[in-house]
């Protein structure tokens, strides 16, 4: 089933009155359940595609249908509902709030999930937390703060993050850049895991071998695409 639709999606920056393509003219389709990883050269427009497909940052035309829903058009309230209920979220520098530990971090989503007609308890949003936790495989690390955990165990709460609001997608911008060889694999073994769970998994990446062995490869150089596999 179709989960990701795009009909000559394009973006358009302005760097004063030079005007910069970073997308032009992306027709794709990603079903639900895909694992997708996008390449290409720095500077290419990958990034760009995925915090555009991730609904982080709006197309300049075109069409975009998610879920079902056209959402080019849609305002920033409109928008942000459908990243906390749909979509999950990891980047290369974690991104976790320093001040507070494991639980709290993953907890986020389900706090702001409350802005959009779903109230929790404070007991049952620290028990989705420890949950999601759990499943990465950072139970006994809850309580940490992420000063206290190594850069693979802060990318394993990012991920627990991403799932604790039961997404329909995860987005996830360099999820090794920033590791070692061992970590960065178990970590691709994990979204490898969440996918064959029944995850969409969408993701940038440089690592050729995360690359090569991708179930589907989208290639994008100079805002276009380049291939899709």
């Amino acid at each position: 089933m179709s989960l990701i639709e795009t009909n000559k999606l394009s973006k358009l920056f302005t760097r004063g009155e030079e005007e910069i393509w970073a997308l032009k003219d992306i027709t794709l389709c990603i079903n639900s359940g895909e694992f997708v990883a996008i390449t290409g050269p720095s500077g290419s427009g990958k990034s760009t595609l995925l915090y555009v497909l991730g609904l982080l940052d709006k197309p300049s035309s075109g069409s975009y249908n998610f879920d079902n829903q056209e959402v080019s058009k849609l305002n920033d309230t409109e928008l942000s509902q459908i990243r906390n209920q749909k979509m999950g979220f990891i980047f290369q520098s974690f991104h976790l709030l320093g001040s507070v530990d494991a639980v709290r971090n993953v907890s986020m989503p389900l706090v702001y999930s409350q802005n959009y007609g779903q109230p929790l308890t404070q007991a049952s949003i620290k028990q989705r937390a420890e949950q999601a936790l759990e499943l990465v495989g950072l139970a006994d690390r809850r309580f940490h703060l992420p000063n206290q955990l190594s850069g693979g165990q802060r990318q394993r709460v990012a991920i627990a993050r991403a799932l604790v609001n039961n997404p329909e997608v995860i987005f996830a911008d360099e999820p090794t850049g920033n590791l070692d060889s061992k970590t960065a694999s178990e970590i691709i073994a994990l979204l490898r895991e969440l996918n064959s769970q029944g995850r969409t998994i969408i993701l940038v990446t440089h690592d050729p071998e995360l690359a090569k062995n991708s179930p589907r490869l989208i290639s994008v150089k100079d805002g276009l695409l380049g291939g899709v596999v």
